[in-house]
């Protein structure tokens, strides 16, 4: 498969993921008797390694995302070698980033993860838009700094576009964020052959 998708320099993936990821976040200064309290119990260790972890499949889940540039729509799409359609980018990042299935419609994968504030998005999220007058009809992966990576319609391509335009801006449906609990581990739930997605949103 790798040899059939228009494959971008792991420099250019990088310098793209930095260009379009907030990569600093501020923390609020705790008091030194709390600090002290949880070094003392090793829970400051614990919380910085699953900060960590969670850090870092978010940030390889969005360069995964970020490899398929260039890769052309197909509706019910679920594969760089023919194309993807919005779902099946999602369903394909997903599994080959972190090993998780997510269902295969837009509208399930909303229905499947936690609904977060707008606010809260962090890179490797889910971002919905309503484009054929319902809603969750079109979905994307958050990367940061207000932009998204999706599979936007027939005759594009895999593509960063920012949310604050005015097309994405009137249309944003919700963002959500994927639980383990939201998808299966690859091995245990086939990827359904029904399609999620219409061929043009614009």
């Amino acid at each position: 498969m790798l040899g059939a998708m228009r494959m971008i320099p792991p420099a250019l993936v990088l310098t793209i993921f930095v260009l379009c990821t907030i990569t600093a976040h501020a923390t609020p200064n705790s008091g030194d008797d709390i600090d002290r309290l949880l070094a003392d119990r090793g829970l400051l260790t614990k919380i910085g390694n699953a900060s960590q972890n969670v850090s870092q499949r978010a940030s390889e889940l969005v360069v995964n995302a970020m490899g398929f540039l260039g890769v052309p729509y197909k509706w019910g799409g679920t594969d760089a070698d023919t194309g993807f359609d919005c779902s099946g980018f999602v369903v394909s990042v997903y599994q080959q980033s972190i090993g998780l299935l997510l269902p295969r419609k837009a509208e399930q994968q909303a229905a499947a993860t936690q609904k977060i504030d707008q606010t809260d998005l962090q890179p490797g999220d889910l971002v919905f838009f309503n484009t054929m007058r319902r809603a969750f009809s079109h979905v994307g992966i958050y990367v940061g700094n207000g932009k998204f990576i999706h599979a936007p319609r027939a005759g594009a391509e895999v593509r960063v576009e920012s949310m604050v335009g005015n097309y994405w801006q009137h249309r944003f449906d919700g963002a959500r964020r994927v639980m383990a609990s939201a998808a299966e581990p690859v091995q245990a739930m086939p990827v359904a052959a029904s399609f999620g997605d219409t061929a043009s949103i614009r």
